[in-house]
Order: C-alpha cells, then structure tokens, then sequence
C-alpha cells in the first residue's frame, strides 16, 4: 500500500485552492483546498507510519472531492479533473481496504 497517491493528491489539492483564490478571490475554494488536501496529507502520513484510519481517511477525502466536483463536471476540465482523479484514487483506497478486510493484507504482501 502506498501513500503517494495521497500525498499527490493533498499537494494538488492545496495547490488548486490557492491557485483559486489567487486568481478569482475564491474563498471557498481556498477552504475547501485546504481542508480536503489537509486531510490527503494527513492520511498519507497515517499510511506511511502504518497507523490505522490512514487508508479509510484518504478514501473519505477522496469521496467528499468527488461528491463535491460533480455538479460542476460539465463547466470546465478542472471539475472534470477533480472528479476523475478522485474518482481514481478512491477506487485504490477503496480496493486497498477492501483486500486488508477480505485478505488480512494489502497489496505490498501479495
């Protein structure tokens, strides 16, 4: 199991939210940037000291981006961006928690 795709999508999480409110004063989407990619980077670091809820919370984060960025998916390719790389990412963590609950182990011990 790894934390990369938790610690990438935190980054560009924070990122995009900063981004946003750089440009058009979003502060809603410094907010939701901050407070969904804290959540990335902080299960990434669950996951990496092998700590429990660390895959569970990457797989909520990546369940509120999803939820979140559905409605917009048709008004541009950053909506659409959000919600497939969520989408990506939950389906891993979800698989990930799904062998570790249906094996009693992850991928790195298959």
């Amino acid at each position: 199991m790894s934390a990369y795709p938790s610690y990438t999508m935190g980054g560009l999480c924070v990122a995009g939210g900063i981004m946003g409110f750089a440009r058009r004063g979003s502060v809603m989407s410094l907010v939701a940037g901050l407070g969904v990619g804290s959540l990335y980077l902080y299960s990434a670091y669950r996951i990496r000291e092998l700590s429990s809820y660390g895959l569970e919370g990457a797989a909520a984060a990546s369940t509120i981006l999803l939820l979140s960025s559905l409605p917009r998916v048709t008004k541009g390719p950053v909506p659409l961006m959000l919600a497939v790389s969520s989408l990506v990412t939950g389906a891993y963590y979800g698989r990930v928690i799904y062998q570790i609950h249906q094996y009693g182990s992850g991928p790195a011990s298959s």
